[in-house]
């Protein structure tokens, strides 16, 4: 026995319970490792080994494969080998005959019965318990390769398909402002740039996050995550509205500073729902969740419009907007009328409000109060 089967048991199960590696790939790593390793020590030049592992006895076998062959797949060298390759016709596409590798169809039929070309034939080799050190390490490698490649498999399987929810996980580590976040079997990376700002993170706290895509990277699959991206706010309302999460109310567009503002657009696909009150739900229960989670950013919720007079006057609240003239339809160019009292409330401390009402509609936007000059915001 050349295991000791307590560990390796004990292994396979941790592989497989908490990593989600089937045991069957593991002891198939575990074999492709040994015979790796055999081959590497005891092995002769073109010689094919596989082993074979048993987890229940922990015994290993060795085998030497050869496929079938006959003339019409193989050329048998002479003594003169360079001379084989200056005669052989370079429209033959048979290879060298390997003794090693090979066994002739007459042959191999002695041994078992009814073999056809391209057979395997498996001859038992000679079992070796001391494999020594560059083989043992060999051996170790392809194990961790192996199984690197079932955990990303089984990673893929997983997230591969869920880029657009949201995901939890703990604090791993913080690097050079980017948070590690441990979700099982993956890392995910929040960067300094996708984080709200002014919040601040300690190792082991929980944290939830917008799966923006999944990275397949030669260090392993990684999980790109965002908190400050307005898709978060829209997968936060679909979670917490059922409207939103059936397709009776649409959440059109989405503007957003993180940490401090957000204004959502949104419409109903059925008469007898408010796009509005479903967001912000009973005693706003809804929103203030939201808004929770998001540190106390606040949120404006308003109706959207096809009309981008209509549009851009619900996108100025809490401000009242008198009313709204094009100046130019095809640049979406636009200028909101309010009264003096209104003027500073529309345009927003620092222009926050006309710069998020600007991008929620996409249109230029020009704010003038009924004395006062507009003051244009090219945003």
């Amino acid at each position: 026995m050349l295991f000791d089967l307590k560990t390796i048991n004990a292994v396979l199960t941790e592989l497989e319970e908490t990593r989600g590696v089937p045991r069957e790939k593991v002891i198939e790593a575990i074999e492709s490792a040994l015979a790796t390793a055999y081959r590497k020590e005891y092995g002769k030049k073109g010689q094919i080994v596989r082993a074979k592992f048993s987890h229940t006895s922990g015994a290993v076998e060795f085998f030497q494969v050869k496929e079938v062959v006959d003339d019409t797949k193989v050329i048998v060298r002479t003594e003169t080998e360079g001379k084989d390759e200056m005669e052989r016709d370079a429209a033959d596409e048979r290879i060298f005959y390997n003794a090693e590798h090979h066994i002739f169809i007459d042959d191999a039929r002695k041994i078992k019965k009814g073999a056809q070309l391209e057979d395997e034939i498996i001859f038992p080799l000679e079992t070796k318990s001391d494999f020594g050190r560059i083989a043992a390490q060999t051996a170790k490698q392809v194990v961790i390769q192996k199984i690197r490649e079932a955990e990303k498999t089984s990673v893929l399987s997983e997230y591969g398909t869920r880029a657009g929810e949201i995901v939890s996980g703990t604090v791993q580590r913080i690097d050079r402002g980017a948070i590690f976040v441990d979700m099982g079997r993956a890392t995910g990376i929040l960067p300094y740039e996708e984080q709200i700002p002014g919040e601040r993170y300690r190792q082991g706290e929980r944290v939830r996050a917008y799966l923006l895509r999944v990275e397949d990277t030669p260090r392993g699959v990684h999980l790109r995550l965002s908190r400050a991206t307005p898709k978060f706010v829209e997968a936060l309302f679909k979670q917490e509205t059922p409207e939103v999460a059936s397709g009776a109310v649409e959440i059109k567009a989405v503007a957003r500073e993180p940490g401090s503002r957000a204004k959502i657009a949104v419409a109903s696909n059925d008469p007898h729902i408010d796009p509005v009150g479903s967001l912000v739900g009973g005693r706003g229960v809804r929103v203030s969740t939201v808004m929770s989670e998001l540190g106390g950013e606040k949120i404006d919720i308003i109706q959207w419009s096809a009309d981008l007079k209509e549009f851009v006057s619900e996108a100025l609240s809490p401000a009242k907007v008198l009313s709204v003239e094009i100046i130019d339809e095809p640049a979406r160019h636009v200028k909101a009328i309010v009264a003096d009292d209104q003027q500073s409330l529309a345009i927003g401390r620092g222009g926050q409000n006309v710069r998020l009402a600007a991008k929620l509609t996409n249109a230029k936007i020009d704010i003038a109060s009924l004395n006062k000059p507009a003051e244009e915001k090219k945003l």
